[in-house]
């Protein structure tokens, strides 16, 4: 369960479609937390909050425009992504990345609903790999 602390209290995060924040990854472990999950509060000025589903063409687009997703570094504990992890992206890269027309997949049990701040719902859903 993803919690935001809340003046002292504790209360669950919702995702994107308004039900209980799912895990999002804990092989590699994820989230601006390293929890898992896509949980976000203030101080997550990035926006850690879609949980995405690499690719190739995904992690080439990142590097390209200077964030290396997939080169291992050991002195923070991240092993480097593959296609198929996943991972709490930033909201506005991969709003970026659609943009561009590499986006990868999203789950949006586990995608934070601070994303749409950033991304429409709608596009998200075309994208995700958890609806019907």
């Amino acid at each position: 369960m993803a919690y935001q602390n809340d003046g002292g209290r504790r209360r669950s995060q919702k995702n994107v479609l308004g039900g209980e924040l799912a895990s999002c990854s804990t092989d590699p472990v994820t989230g601006f937390f390293r929890d898992g999950c896509c949980n976000t509060s203030p101080q997550d000025v990035g926006s850690h909050t879609v949980c995405a589903v690499m690719t190739a063409e995904f992690l080439a687009f990142s590097k390209a425009r200077g964030n290396d997703l997939s080169t291992p570094m050991p002195e923070y504990q991240f092993p480097g992504l593959k296609p198929g992890d996943r991972w709490c992206l930033c909201a506005p890269r991969w709003q970026e990345a659609f943009l561009a027309g590499n986006a990868p997949s999203v789950v949006l049990a586990a995608t934070q609903e601070g994303a749409l701040e950033h991304a429409e719902l709608a596009d998200l859903k075309r994208f995700a790999i958890d609806l019907n």
